[in-house]
């Protein structure tokens, strides 16, 4: 081989991906899809080169480790257990650990120059060897996908925030040349949970219970915005760890747990789906562990039923949804999505099914069990009567009457006709429908809200024929939902004097941008859970392919703008932990199907069978059965 080839050489290691000494266009090919230059051995170091980071594989554990980017973690883990790195090493027998690997490494092999004798003996039988196990570019792909997921591990470990020497959650995000921290240093209810699935899928159960038992000490009634106190049972939005001086010690510190009801946010909303999300993580904590002794606490029973009480609490509503606010979930800014959104009523769904499951039976829940199960019969005949929309639906609405009065009239809503919006014509497929964002009288919000209908795949809140028209849609218009990173948020963005009317001209919610269809990495994980619950994986392994072509050289963005998604969101945080651990979940998901089912929701008889009566009973002719009462005042 002439001596200014440029190659790129794989040492073999315990378990190599492959073996090899290439030309100079294989290595240039490489070098571009990959950025890597690896060299693996047992005990050897692993550099990889992204911008200012580089990454090294110290002992034999193979566990990456950052060497710049801490700072901002520091600040949120208590002073005892600053001297410690993540696995536990301390910081002195780590830096002999380092020593000693940069020791034994043996030299790189330079891009440009002369190859010795021995490696082009070797290349020659490994490149013999890889002929026989595959093509180039099939492991070529296996390694970069090894490469992305480690740096992804690394970056979620390196996110960990630490109470009292224990950790307890994932900063929301750690970009270490971002100079605005805002509240992105703190640990969000909602953000944590992609991040507790995946330590629960890797047997790392400390983190999550820690996460469970500290957040529901927090669940209070004592925080006030403006003098008025929120609900008793609400969950906080986030919570920060802070070291405080104790009183009377100028040298002695304590760690304190400081929440955010809403108080502190944009916009001060305070958060609805917090406590629903607590309750599904609970659920999926036991079944992954084993361990049914923390659903089992009183403290615990406690902080459920304060949960459903808060929900299921009588209000003026008439109908079984949840009413919120705008901004009151992920979606969490002003977007025109107060009233019944979807997203929260597929949480709210599959968080009673959860508290069903693990509410302990005794006869002080005998009440809240059964207003429990008379809501989901009612919720799920509710969204999937008057949510769901396909062709056949489109046409029905198309040719509503209106000003209808009376118990059999059939347009319940009084909606119009002239709300079908245009773009609506031509998005629907002939296969397939999804449910649609919002419904109150007289309004039917018709944009697709990924999250809402993913999810209520996963809950079986939608039946089986409408999750797999779902799937569907998201294949027929993988252009408009996929595109160039998945997934879209909603679908489609407002625009003009709609979009300076309903979001008040939010300069972060500008059209294709954040909340108003913008792409989201970390959905894809919720998607993937849905994808192998219908059975129908492919969909989610070619949406995860999509996102590995570019979210780690992206440096892992919190979302992307434009219709294609094809620029980082222009406010977006880099190195966003949500978007790290949705990536990492569909991986070990798709890696192992059977574990989803500890985030599925799987419908049974009993609402399956009320669910049949209401429909057998012609909901759209006859008002429910009940005796008229006359009374004398």
């Amino acid at each position: 081989m002439a001596t200014s080839d440029a190659v790129l050489q794989v040492l073999s290691g315990s378990s190599p991906p492959f073996n090899g000494v290439f030309s100079v266009e294989s290595a240039l090919k490489i070098i571009r899809h990959t950025s890597l230059v690896c060299h693996k051995g047992p005990n050897t170091l692993i550099r990889r080169k992204s911008g200012l980071r580089v990454f090294a594989l110290e002992g034999t554990k193979g566990v990456f480790r950052s060497k710049i980017g801490v700072k901002r973690l520091e600040s949120a883990v208590c002073e005892c257990h600053r001297a410690r790195n993540i696995s536990g090493i301390s910081a002195e027998e780590e830096n002999k650990t380092r020593l000693k690997v940069e020791t034994n490494r043996p030299k790189s092999v330079p891009l440009n120059g002369a190859i010795s004798s021995q490696v082009e003996e070797r290349g020659s039988e490994s490149n013999r060897n890889l002929a026989a196990a595959g093509t180039v570019e099939d492991r070529l792909q296996s390694v970069r996908e090894s490469v992305i997921e480690d740096e992804a591990w690394n970056l979620l470990r390196d996110s960990i925030v630490y109470y009292c020497n224990n950790p307890i959650g994932t900063i929301a995000a750690n970009d270490p040349n971002s100079t605005s921290v805002l509240n992105y240093d703190q640990v969000f209810i909602r953000d944590f949970i992609p991040s507790a699935i995946a330590f629960l899928l890797k047997g790392e159960y400390d983190i999550v219970k820690n996460f469970i038992l500290h957040t529901l000490q927090l669940q209070s009634w004592e925080k006030t915005m403006d003098c008025h106190s929120p609900g008793q049972g609400l969950m906080p939005a986030s919570f920060k760890v802070r070291t405080v001086p104790l009183d009377g010690d100028d040298f002695a510190t304590e760690d304190v747990l400081d929440p955010d009801f809403g108080e502190a946010a944009i916009g001060r909303v305070a958060p609805v789906d917090s406590g629903l999300w607590w309750i599904i993580l609970l659920r999926a904590y036991g079944k992954c562990s084993g361990d049914l002794s923390v659903q089992e606490r009183i403290d615990v029973q406690t902080g459920i039923k304060m949960i459903l009480k808060l929900c299921l609490a009588d209000g003026f509503d008439m109908f079984p949804t949840l009413l919120v606010t705008d901004g009151s979930c992920m979606i969490d800014r002003r977007m025109g999505i107060h009233g019944h959104p979807l997203e929260i009523q597929a949480l709210f769904y599959s968080a009673l099914l959860c508290a069903r499951e693990m509410l302990t039976p005794e006869d002080a829940s005998a009440d809240l069990i059964q207003a429990l199960s008379n809501r989901l019969v009612a919720l799920s005949f509710h969204i999937r009567e008057y949510y769901w929309i396909d062709m056949r639906k489109l046409n029905e609405i198309y040719r509503y009457n209106t000003e209808e009065y009376s118990y059999e009239a059939v347009n319940k809503f009084n909606i119009y006709p002239d709300q079908i919006p245009s773009w609506l014509v031509e998005f629907m497929p002939s296969k397939g429908g999804y449910l649609i964002g919002n419904l109150q009288p007289a309004h039917m919000d018709f944009r697709f809200f990924s999250l809402g209908n993913i999810w209520s795949i996963v809950s079986s809140l939608a039946t089986l024929d409408q999750s797999h028209a779902i799937l569907d849609l998201i294949e027929a218009k993988w252009a408009e939902l996929v595109a160039e990173m998945p997934l879209k948020i909603c679908y489609p963005a407002l625009e003009g004097q709609e979009w300076r009317i309903i979001t008040g001209s939010d300069p972060k919610n500008t059209p294709w941008s954040y909340h108003n269809g913008g792409s989201w990495p970390t959905l894809l994980w919720q998607l993937t859970v849905a994808c192998i619950k219908m059975n129908r994986p492919e969909i989610a392994l070619n949406a995860v392919k999509v996102a590995e072509k570019r979210i780690a050289r992206d440096k892992w963005p919190e979302y992307y703008d434009t219709k294609q998604a094809r620029f980082v969101g222009k406010q977006a945080r880099l190195f966003q932990t949500w978007s790290i651990a949705g990536y990492l979940v569909s991986k070990l998901l798709l890696a192992n199907p059977s574990a989803a089912k500890i985030l599925v929701n799987e419908e049974d008889s009993e609402l399956v069978n009320a669910f049949s009566c209401m429909i057998s009973a012609n909901p759209r002719r006859k008002r429910r059965a009940w005796k008229k009462q006359s009374f004398i005042v």
